[in-house]
Order: C-alpha cells, then sequence, then structure tokens
C-alpha cells in the first residue's frame, strides 16, 4: 500500500489503540489496531516501517496523555500551543521505540519467511520496544500494550507471564491476524486458541489472610489551591475532620495531602492525629527531611506498633526530579518540591494482622521494583496506592492509573487499595476488580472493606528471581536467530 494511503489508516490505528485502554476496557481494540500496524508494515522497507510505526506511536501516546497539557499549561503557565507542542514531542521521543522496533522487523524478516517465524520476530520487536521504553531514561511505560488486557481472556495470563508478557503475546495474534487476510490461516488459528487458552490455566496462588476494613480519603482540593498559603490551614482543618470522621481499622490519605514537611505542621494538627490514631492507624501523605538532605514525598504512620515512613523511591522526571540540563525549563514551570530526595526501605506498614506495602502515585507502573515486597514469608497481603493527579484533571488519567492497580493486582494476586486527592479512590481485589469507589472531582471517604492475601504467583516468582531478564533473553535469542537466518540467506 501507498505511504500516502498508509500514514492516514496507521494514525487512525494509533488512536484506536488509545481507545482500548480504560476508560472504556474495550481490549479487542488494542490486538485490531496492532493487527492493522502489522498489515501496513507487512511487505514494507525498514524506511518505510519506521515512518509507519512511528506514527503509530505518535498518535498512540499523544492520544493517550494529552492530558498532560493541563499539568504545561493550567499549572504551569505555558501558554497552550507550547504546552501542545510539548506534549508532541515527548510522544514523538516514545514513538521512536515502536518505528526502530517496526524497522527491525522489516529488516530481520524475508518477504517470503514462514509466517510462524514472521510472528515470532514481529512480536520479539514489539516486545523489545515496550521494554526498552519502560527502562531506558527511568522508565515511561504509561499505557504500555498488555495493560489493556486487565479484562479479557488475556488477563488470565497476568499471573504467568505480566503484563509484557501479555503485550508480546498480544503483539503475535495481531500478526497472526493480519496474516489471515494474506491465507496464513494456521497462525492465526493458532493464536486465536491462546486467547481461550488462559480459562484452563491454573489461577489460585494465594490465601486469604482476613478482612481488614479501610478508610480512604479524597480531600478533591484543586491542584491551584493545594499551595496556597492564605487557603493551607482551611485545607489542613478540613482534612482532620475528615480523619476523624474516619471507622475503619485504618485511615489512608492521598499523596502529599499535607503539601509541607511534617516538620512545618502545626503542633496542634499533629496531636489530633495522635487521637485518633490512638482508635485506628494513619498513613499520612506528607514530605520528610530538610533543604541539605532533600524533602522526599513520604507516607508517615500514625499509631502503628513503631514508628513508621516510607518514602517514594522511583520519581517522576521534571515532576519529581529534574534531568540534568533541564532546570532551566522546570523552572519556568514554578513545580513546586521539584527536585526531591529518594526514600530509603520497602517495609510494610503492619495493621490488624495484615501487612500493608505503600505504593506513592507512578511506582505502581513498576511491579519489578517492589516484587520483593509480595514474595516470601513476610511479604505484603495488601498494596496500598497514593496518589495526586489533580495536576491532570479527571478525564482518562484517573481510570488509566486506575487499570495500572488492576494489572498488579493480577499479576501478583494482592488487593490493592488508592487513596488519591481528586479521583479513582477504590478498592480492586486480587482478581483485579473494582469492588468499591468513589466519584471523581468530589469530596468524600470511602469506607470499605478488602480481603487480604498471600502466596505468591509464578509471575512474581520469576520477576523476583531473575528481574525483567527473562523476556530481554527470549527477545535476543529471537532477534539474534534471525539476524543469523539473514545474513545466511
Amino acid at each position: 500500500m501507498r505511504l500516502r494511503f498508509a500514514a492516514p489508516l496507521v494514525l487512525l490505528a494509533g488512536v484506536i489503540h488509545t481507545a482500548a485502554f480504560a476508560p472504556l476496557e474495550a481490549w479487542y481494540l488494542q490486538i485490531f489496531a496492532l493487527a492493522l500496524l502489522a498489515r501496513l508494515t507487512w511487505s514494507a522497507t525498514p524506511r518505510q516501517a519506521a515512518l509507519l510505526g512511528g506514527l503509530f506511536g505518535l498518535a498512540w501516546m499523544s492520544s493517550g496523555f494529552w492530558w498532560i497539557h493541563v499539568s504545561l499549561h493550567q499549572f504551569g503557565h505555558l501558554p497552550w500551543p507550547l504546552a501542545a507542542i510539548a506534549v508532541l514531542l515527548l510522544a514523538a521521543f516514545l514513538s521512536c521505540y515502536y518505528a526502530g522496533a517496526m524497522a527491525l522487523a522489516a529488516r530481520l524478516t524475508a518477504p517470503d519467511a514462514k509466517p510462524f517465524w514472521r510472528m515470532a520476530v514481529w512480536s520479539a520487536c514489539w516486545l523489545l520496544a515496550e521494554l526498552g521504553r519502560a527502562t531506558l531514561l527511568t522508565g515511561f511505560p504509561w499505557i504500555a500494550a498488555g495493560y489493556a488486557h486487565t479484562v479479557g481472556p488475556l488477563a488470565a495470563w497476568a499471573p504467568w507471564i505480566g503484563v509484557y508478557g501479555i503485550s508480546a503475546l498480544a503483539a503475535a495474534i495481531a500478526l497472526a491476524l493480519a496474516g489471515l487476510s494474506l491465507g496464513s490461516w494456521r497462525p492465526a488459528a493458532a493464536m486465536l486458541a491462546l486467547l481461550g487458552l488462559g480459562s484452563l490455566l491454573p489461577q489460585d496462588f494465594s490465601r486469604s489472610t482476613g478482612v481488614l476494613r479501610v478508610s480512604l480519603l479524597q480531600p478533591n482540593v484543586a491542584q491551584d489551591q493545594k499551595f496556597d498559603r492564605d487557603l493551607m490551614d482551611a485545607n489542613l482543618e478540613r482534612l482532620a475532620l475528615q480523619i476523624e470522621a474516619a471507622r475503619g481499622q485504618v485511615v489512608v490519605t492521598p499523596e502529599s495531602v499535607v503539601p509541607l514537611p511534617l516538620d512545618y505542621l502545626d503542633a496542634v494538627f499533629l496531636q489530633r492525629m495522635e487521637r485518633v490514631a490512638q482508635q485506628r492507624p494513619i498513613l499520612l501523605g506528607s514530605f520528610l527531611g530538610d533543604e541539605r538532605r532533600g524533602y522526599v514525598n513520604s507516607l508517615v504512620g500514625f499509631g502503628g506498633p513503631q514508628a513508621y515512613d516510607y518514602g517514594k523511591r522511583h520519581l517522576l522526571p521534571f515532576g519529581e526530579f529534574i534531568p540534568p540540563g533541564f532546570h532551566w525549563f522546570v523552572s519556568a514551570l514554578r513545580i513546586p518540591l521539584d527536585d526531591q530526595a529518594r526514600g530509603q526501605h520497602q517495609r510494610s506498614f503492619d495493621v490488624a494482622g495484615q501487612r500493608l506495602r505503600p505504593l506513592i502515585c507512578y511506582e505502581d507502573l513498576f511491579g519489578e521494583d517492589f516484587v520483593g515486597s509480595v514474595v516470601g514469608e513476610q511479604a505484603a497481603t495488601l498494596l496500598v496506592n497514593v496518589s495526586n493527579l489533580a495536576w491532570f484533571g479527571t478525564l482518562m488519567v484517573q481510570d488509566q492509573h486506575l487499570q495500572f492497580s488492576q494489572m498488579r493486582a493480577l499479576e501478583f494476586q494482592r488487593p490493592v487499595i488508592r487513596a488519591t486527592n481528586t479521583g479513582a479512590t477504590a478498592v480492586v481485589n486480587h482478581r483485579g476488580l473494582v469492588t468499591a469507589r468513589l466519584a471523581p472531582a468530589v469530596a468524600g471517604l470511602l469506607e470499605a472493606e478488602v480481603e487480604g492475601r498471600s502466596g505468591s504467583t509464578p509471575y512474581a516468582r520469576w520477576l523476583q528471581a531473575f528481574g525483567q531478564w527473562p523476556l530481554w533473553l527470549a527477545v535476543t535469542l529471537v532477534l539474534g536467530l534471525a539476524w543469523w537466518r539473514r545474513r545466511a540467506s
């Protein structure tokens, strides 16, 4: 197909790919969009394939996290055209992974390659792009392809191969479907069988550790009011009243709900927290540290068996740490506490026989970082995500982030509770199902029950032992063999 016809189609495919994720959760669109990309690049030259892969990635990324524009324009005070250009530049940069993957697939696949071999090479190239985006430059795997499958038949593979394994599996199915249009029916039949095979896989790797009653706060403080000193006292008073009204066995607040270092707080507020903590422990979002050592985005425990705090470890570029050479850009955005220090430990917070493992916002995209917390005798029985997505509005971003928590629940068979500032405050059970949720953009207190779990999935065990290296090794073996075959032909 000529590029002038293929380019609009592949841009459309990228937008369709975004529609596969939350809030629509139309998993089949992910495979359909990828199959369209595979068909359009089937006989393309490496240069043509790179262009089409890049356009697909550009449409996917820019439509998938256009909401970054909200933080840049509304809160960073960039003129909206410059904010839009910044989002497009980020999308263009990330699309380079997929441009390179498609070019590599075209170079390593002979025109007369056997369908099953073509499928192996193409899915390995796709997996290479996904792993690269998740790893290089601290990683930014937002709406990685596998996240579309928190529902549907491929969700059953999550406790076995994780989100990136599902990405590769979906890519193989997509390539097989593309080949079906050319008469290659056997790979398509084999891959379609995989859609149903998941239901035959063992799924029970965890056991109940009892039920915990939780109180999850959603203050709904607008981002432009959060750091306003004239409003801070009133916001803290409302926060204290919410905490005092809680009735669960533990109270969890959102990330940075106290938007200044804990040492700066009025003693009266801290005394109120201590009084509540005599009845039910609190995990309070605040900052620890000082100007010399750096400030750490933290959860501070009140009322536990011992002093507790957890500091965020995987920081967000530009929002929480400044990459070298970009201080001028971040300074222009006037982001408070824009260059933070990292937390040092991954200990759990023990409450009523349950072990709660905190994750602060963006951290729950990186299961490989905290898998050690869900394996072993002292493994966490419950994951706790606290977030503040008020920077990005309420459209798409909250549902996408909730979907990431659903994938972690499926991979590790651990429930996830979420306390957020403006939305996606929810309880996700160990099967990845949302069992309770507050409406977005309202202040509220979610009182719910959650069942803790113990035990390790196959994915958790091999991820703990080897990290993502088995996936990297599989990619290397397939692509190395493909290179050798092309050289020998």
